[in-house]
């Protein structure tokens, strides 16, 4: 019974409006011990006033491990380039179980630079979301003398036309804010102050390495090439992609859509050309942090790709935009 009253006055139903305080105020720091209890599945959806929020996900329940490949930065010439053989994380993200999402579920522990969208719900009445101006979230890793974890995300973790940190900063007060197992309390009575960060990015981090999305697309004969002659098949992408993570990802493509193009002129498909990103679904027994998770296919389109045969160009990445990594993969 005790979790019933560590819960007790969480109402469930006005959790998604929660935008401006912790997912769930009044909850206790002690008895978060999660080796102790038996690990749910985060999908069907937990109740929060029945189970540990710290050690099962009960706010959303679905993860999102999610990928870019960009063929520049914007920022080459202050050295903020990208990394060869190997795409780019975006973040890891969490939805409802059917699909929906929220976003920036703690104003208190806000630290995006530039809030996209710049109001809670993405609406033009929903609640503000203020720019953060104070110093970046990278230094927050300092004093845990994570210097090997911020070296990986700088040469991983790589933002386009903004500084990486600053994209840090939205990643984590976009989405890990709405994590209940990142709720500050779960850190217990000894909590020291930005430990969740820490923990989400390294957490981001593990779950990127297990889908090298370039190596499986490689090993399959698949590799970045321009030309627009030499464009590949969404199907044999999916399939690629689907057979090595267990489950049908999202794929996300941009530039003109087919019907647009010569190939496809006057055609009825209307689907983007060019790759760009990928995402992975999942659910997860116990803690998200865990990483023991269950492969599931992408809710909803699967993509908005062309469909039609060669129709999606996998760009090679634009002279002096990359660099070897030093830090393996």
């Amino acid at each position: 019974m005790w979790a019933k009253e560590i819960y007790a006055g969480v109402v469930v139903a006005g959790l998604v409006g929660t935008a401006n305080a912790q997912l769930y105020p009044g909850q206790s720091k002690l008895n978060h011990t999660c080796l102790l209890q038996k690990p749910l599945l985060s999908c069907p959806p937990q109740n929060p006033s029945l189970v540990d929020s710290c050690c099962v996900e009960t706010f959303g329940g679905l993860l999102l491990s999610t990928q870019f490949w960009s063929t520049y930065t914007g920022r080459e010439s202050s050295g903020q380039l990208l990394p060869e053989k190997a795409w780019t994380l975006h973040g890891l993200w969490l939805d409802f179980c059917n699909g929906s999402f929220t976003q920036y579920c703690d104003l208190t522990r806000q630290y995006d630079p530039i809030p996209s969208p710049n109001t809670t719900d993405g609406t033009k009445n929903g609640t503000k979301v203020p720019p953060y101006t104070g110093p970046n979230i990278g230094t927050f890793l300092e004093p845990f003398g994570k210097f090997d974890l911020l070296e990986y995300m700088s040469t991983y973790w790589i933002a386009q036309n903004q500084d990486n940190a600053g994209f840090w900063g939205h990643e984590f007060s976009k989405h890990a804010t709405c994590f209940s197992t990142f709720n500050v309390p779960c850190y217990g009575p000894e909590y020291r102050q930005h430990e969740e960060v820490v923990d989400f990015f390294e957490t981001a981090i593990s779950y990127y390495k297990q889908v090298p999305t370039y190596k499986w697309l490689k090993n399959a004969g698949i590799v970045p090439r321009n030309g627009t002659d030499k464009g590949y098949t969404y199907a044999d992408l999916a399939k690629v992609l689907s057979k090595k993570h267990g489950a049908l990802p999202y794929l996300g493509c941009s530039g003109p859509r087919y019907n647009t193009t010569d190939a496809g002129r006057n055609g009825t498909d209307s689907g983007f050309t060019v790759l760009s990103e990928v995402w992975y679904y999942d659910y997860a027994y116990g803690r998200p942090q865990e990483g023991n998770t269950i492969p599931v296919n992408a809710t909803g389109s699967p993509t908005n790709c062309a469909k039609a045969k060669g129709a999606i160009r996998y760009l090679e990445r634009s002279a002096g935009s990359e660099k070897k990594p030093v830090v393996p993969y």
